[in-house]
C-alpha cells in the first residue's frame, strides 16, 4: 500500500483538483462559446522552472515559441553528452549496454543511476569556456551554449514529451516536468522536446493533440532548414549569422526565403529526427498515441522525422463499459474517476462528449490506421490506478498484431508515481526512468550498438 504521506497528499491534491475543475467548468459556461485559438499553456498557480542554457547539472535548456498563431511552445533539454565526440560516445554506449543497464531490468525498488550521466568537472569547465568564447565574439551577449561550426557534432535521438495534468493544468516548464525531462535526457541520452500544448477548456479537442503533431512537423522543418543552410555554406549547424553587407544581397534573400534564419542551432547541430521517440504522461500519453497514428497517416510527408517507439506512462484512457480496475478502484489516489470525467467534459467539445471518444478509448473500432502499423509501445501502469486495466488491454491488442508492446506494472504505485512533484525523488520513480531508458535504447541505438534485456 502507498505510504501515509502519499495518502494524505492525495486527499489534499484531490481537493485542490476538484476545486480547480469546478472553477474551469463555471468559467467555460459563463464565457463566450467561441474560444481564442491562441490559448494558454500554463496556469498562474503552476510553479515553473526558468530555462538554463548552461550545463550546470548536465543538461542545458531553452524555450522556443514555435507557432505564431497559437501559444504552442517547446522546451529543449540538451544533455552534456551531446558535446562528446561520436566515436567516444559509441564506445561509452557499448560499455554501458554491457554493464549497468543489464542489471536494472525489473528491479523496481532499486535506485541505481546510470553511469553515463556523470561527467568530469574539467570537461564541463572547458565547454562553458567554449560557450562563453562563442558568445563574446557575437554582437549580442549570450551566456549559454552555442554549437561550434568547426568539427563534427554528435547527433542524438529526439524524445518528444507530453506532460500530464488532466487536460486543464500542467505545463512543459513546471518544476516537476523540468526535473523529469532532465532525468530522461540524461538516462536515455536523448534531446528532449517538452511540448507546451494548449490547455482546456480554452481550447478543446483536438487542439492539444494537433499541437503534438505540429511539433513533429516543426521538427522536420528544422531538419530540412538545417540541410538547406548547410548546402548554402552555413556550416550545417550552429548559430546562423547574418551575411555581411559587402556580400551579394541576392544570395542573402535566397537564404532568407528558405527560412535559414529560423534554424534552431541546438537541433541543427545535435538532433537526429530519424530516431524520434514519443513519451506521454497521463493525458499526455493519449496525445502521444494520437501523434503516433497521425505520423503513420502522414508517412513520408514527415521526412526526415521517423517515430521509432513510444512510451505511454499511465495513460488517461476511459470507456463507457467499465473494466475491473475502474469498478474496484474508482475512488483511487490523486485522480479518481468522477474527477477524470469532469476533465474529459472540459476537454471534449460538448457535441462530441462520449467516454468512447477515439481520444478517450483506444479500443473503439475505426480509430485510425490498423494497429499493426503502430510503433513499438512501452506501457507503464501503477497497481493503484483505476485506469490501468484499459491500458493493459490496449497493449494486449498491440501484441496480437505483433507489435512490441510490453507492460511494466509497479507495485504499490499510484497514478503519476514517477512524475508527480512529491514522488519524483522516490526510488520507484528513479527505477521507472531507468527501465524506460533500457527499453528505449533498443530502438534509438545505431546498428551494432543495440542490446537486449
Amino acid at each position: 500500500m502507498p505510504s501515509v504521506g502519499v495518502k494524505l497528499y492525495s486527499v489534499f491534491f484531490k481537493f485542490l483538483l476538484k476545486h480547480r475543475l469546478q472553477n474551469r467548468i463555471q468559467s467555460s459556461d459563463s464565457s463566450d462559446s467561441s474560444s481564442d485559438p491562441f490559448g494558454v499553456t500554463t496556469r498562474p498557480e503552476e510553479s515553473v522552472s526558468p530555462p538554463n542554457p548552461l550545463f550546470t547539472d548536465g543538461v542545458a535548456t531553452k524555450d522556443i515559441h514555435i507557432d505564431p498563431l497559437t501559444s504552442l511552445s517547446v522546451r529543449i533539454f540538451l544533455p552534456e553528452s551531446a558535446l562528446s565526440s561520436p566515436s567516444a560516445a559509441g564506445k561509452a554506449s557499448r560499455s554501458l549496454a554491457g554493464s549497468d543497464l543489464l542489471l536494472r531490468r525489473n528491479s523496481h525498488g532499486s535506485s541505481n543511476s546510470l553511469s553515463s550521466s556523470h561527467k568530469s568537472e574539467s570537461r564541463r569547465s572547458s565547454y562553458v569556456h567554449t560557450a562563453s568564447s562563442a558568445s563574446s565574439s557575437s554582437e549580442e551577449v549570450y551566456r549559454g551554449y552555442a554549437p561550434s561550426s568547426a568539427g563534427k557534432c554528435r547527433k542524438l535521438p529526439v524524445m518528444v514529451q507530453f506532460h500530464g495534468g488532466g487536460w486543464v493544468s500542467g505545463s512543459n516548464d513546471s518544476v516537476a516536468n523540468d526535473f523529469f525531462c532532465r532525468r530522461m535526457a540524461k538516462h536515455c541520452d536523448v534531446i528532449v522536446l517538452a511540448v507546451g500544448y494548449r490547455l482546456a477548456p480554452e481550447n478543446r479537442y483536438p487542439a492539444a493533440c494537433e499541437d503534438g503533431f505540429e511539433v513533429l512537423r516543426w521538427l522536420g522543418k528544422q531538419a530540412n532548414l538545417a540541410e538547406c543552410n548547410k548546402s548554402m555554406g552555413g556550416g550545417g549547424g550552429g548559430e546562423v549569422r547574418k551575411k555581411k553587407k559587402s556580400q551579394d544581397v541576392s544570395s542573402k534573400h535566397v537564404v532568407d526565403a528558405f527560412g535559414a534564419s529560423l534554424v534552431e542551432p541546438w537541433l541543427a547541430s545535435h538532433a537526429d529526427p530519424s530516431r524520434c521517440v514519443l513519451l506521454g504522461v497521463s493525458c499526455g500519453a493519449n496525445i502521444a498515441d494520437y501523434v503516433s497514428r497521425k505520423s503513420i497517416e502522414a508517412g513520408q510527408n514527415l521526412d526526415p522525422v521517423k517515430v521509432v517507439a513510444q512510451v505511454l506512462m499511465y495513460p488517461f484512457f476511459i470507456g463507457s463499459v467499465p473494466t475491473q480496475s475502474e469498478i474496484k478502484q474508482a475512488n483511487s489516489y490523486f485522480y479518481d474517476k468522477p474527477m477524470c470525467i469532469l476533465a474529459w467534459k472540459l476537454f471534449l467539445p460538448e457535441e462530441e462528449f462520449s467516454l468512447d471518444h477515439p481520444a478517450a478509448n483506444p479500443l473503439v473500432p475505426g480509430r485510425g490506421p490498423p494497429l499493426k502499423f503502430m510503433p513499438p509501445t512501452l506501457t507503464i501502469v501503477a497497481e493503484h490506478d483505476w485506469m490501468r486495466d484499459r491500458a493493459i488491454a490496449y497493449s494486449e491488442e498491440l501484441r496480437k498484431v505483433n507489435v512490441d508492446a510490453p507492460v511494466l506494472e509497479y507495485k504499490d504505485a499510484v497514478h503519476e508515481f514517477a512524475t508527480l512533484d512529491m514522488l519524483l525523488r522516490t526510488p520507484q520513480a528513479q527505477a521507472c526512468a531507468e527501465d524506460i531508458a533500457i527499453w528505449v535504447k533498443k530502438y534509438i541505438s545505431f546498428r551494432g550498438h543495440e542490446f537486449s534485456y
